[in-house]
């Protein structure tokens, strides 16, 4: 596996992000991998480096556009960011594009996973009708201030939420599946008992971070779940062909 820099613009205004290639020449299925309100860092990082030991071509763009001076600065772009979906849709298009237009991508095999902040951009990804084979959401918010329409969404959905999220409680999972539904979506949604926010992250510190905590057992499950989607969605029998 390798790894490297790649940089892009949006709307004249400069984003980079790191890709991870598999050790193989030919032509691979390619995963989109959103990071966390914090930004890019060792989580997504990792996650990706994964998804490339496994086979896949594997992005993890700045959705942020940071560096920021200082962190009210950083939280303002965040939530601007997460109150405008529309914005938001355009940000993770256009890395979705840097990836699969790399001559080593599979275009027609294209996923986008999430976690958090990042959970929320593949759900606002697929309600933009992003011809995308699945998006899979980690403890993600699932709310939008736009909802999809009847027929929009063309990926098969994963949400993996925490039943103990003090960030996404029962009516916001009952609001969902109704949206889904509505939308005539291929969705599932799998709810791990006692799971906290950012259950997928080990170095959370629940005493900074209240409602957060790390889920050994809800992270090796939902990591497990989209493996299967991508087995499912990519007509794969294993790791990618």
């Amino acid at each position: 596996m390798t790894s490297e820099t790649l940089s892009y613009s949006i709307d004249g205004e400069a984003f980079c992000g790191r890709l991870f290639r598999p050790h193989m020449d030919v032509r691979r299925p390619c995963v989109l991998v959103c990071h966390g309100g914090m930004g890019p860092g060792e989580h997504a990082w990792a996650r990706a480096r994964r998804l490339a030991d496994l086979g896949y071509l594997a992005f993890a763009p700045d959705l942020l556009g940071g560096p920021f001076p200082d962190r009210e600065t950083h939280v303002n772009a965040l939530r601007s960011l997460v109150s405008d979906p529309l914005r938001l849709r355009r940000r993770a298009i256009a890395a979705l594009e840097v990836l699969r237009l790399l001559p080593e991508a599979d275009h027609a095999r294209a996923a986008a996973i999430g976690f958090c902040f990042g959970g929320t951009v593949v759900l606002e990804l697929a309600r933009s009708g992003a011809d995308i084979a699945t998006v899979v959401s980690f403890h993600g918010r699932l709310r939008s201030s736009a909802p999809a329409d009847p027929g929009s969404i063309r990926a098969a959905v994963l949400v993996c939420a925490g039943s103990a999220d003090p960030s996404v409680g029962a009516d916001e999972r009952r609001d969902f599946e109704a949206e889904m539904t509505r939308a005539a979506a291929d969705w599932q949604m799998i709810v791990y008992s006692g799971a906290l926010h950012g259950f997928t992250e080990p170095n959370v510190d629940p005493t900074l971070q209240r409602g957060c905590g790390y889920d050994a057992r809800a992270d090796r499950r939902s990591w497990a779940a989209m493996c299967q989607v991508f087995e499912e969605v990519f007509h794969q029998g294993g790791e990618p062909n």
